[in-house]
C-alpha cells in the first residue's frame, strides 16, 4: 500500500505539521515503510499471546501513600517576593482590571 500525496498532506495536518513539497516527497515513502512493517505484525498469530501493558515484566515500586503534616501559613509565605494579609500576591493574568470612577 503506498500513501498518495492528498494522504500524507492529511497525516501532516492532523500532526500540526506544515510540510514542504519536498519534505512530503521525502516522508512519503518512510510512512509506506512504516505502513509495511505494521501490515507484517497484523500477520502474525497472536492466539496463545496473554495481553500485556509493558514488555517488561516489573511491579510497581511505589511507596504507600501517608498523611503529612502540611506547611503553616507563614512557611508557605516565607519566600514568597510578594504578599498581602497572608495571601500570594501575583501579576494580573488577563490583564488589568480598569478602576471604576466614582
Amino acid at each position: 500500500m503506498s500513501l498518495t500525496v492528498a494522504e500524507v498532506r492529511k497525516l501532516a495536518l492532523l500532526a500540526r505539521l506544515d510540510l514542504s513539497d519536498d519534505e512530503v516527497a521525502s516522508v512519503r515513502p518512510q510512512l509506506d515503510s512504516i505502513l509495511a512493517f505494521v501490515k507484517q505484525l497484523t500477520e502474525l498469530d497472536t492466539t496463545d499471546v496473554e495481553p500485556m501493558t509493558t514488555a517488561l515484566d516489573v511491579d510497581n515500586r511505589w511507596r504507600e501513600d501517608q498523611q503529612l503534616p502540611g506547611l503553616m501559613n507563614e512557611e508557605a509565605l516565607a519566600n514568597s517576593p510578594s504578599q498581602n494579609e497572608g495571601c500570594f500576591l501575583v501579576p494580573p493574568v488577563l490583564g488589568v482590571v480598569a478602576s471604576k470612577k466614582s
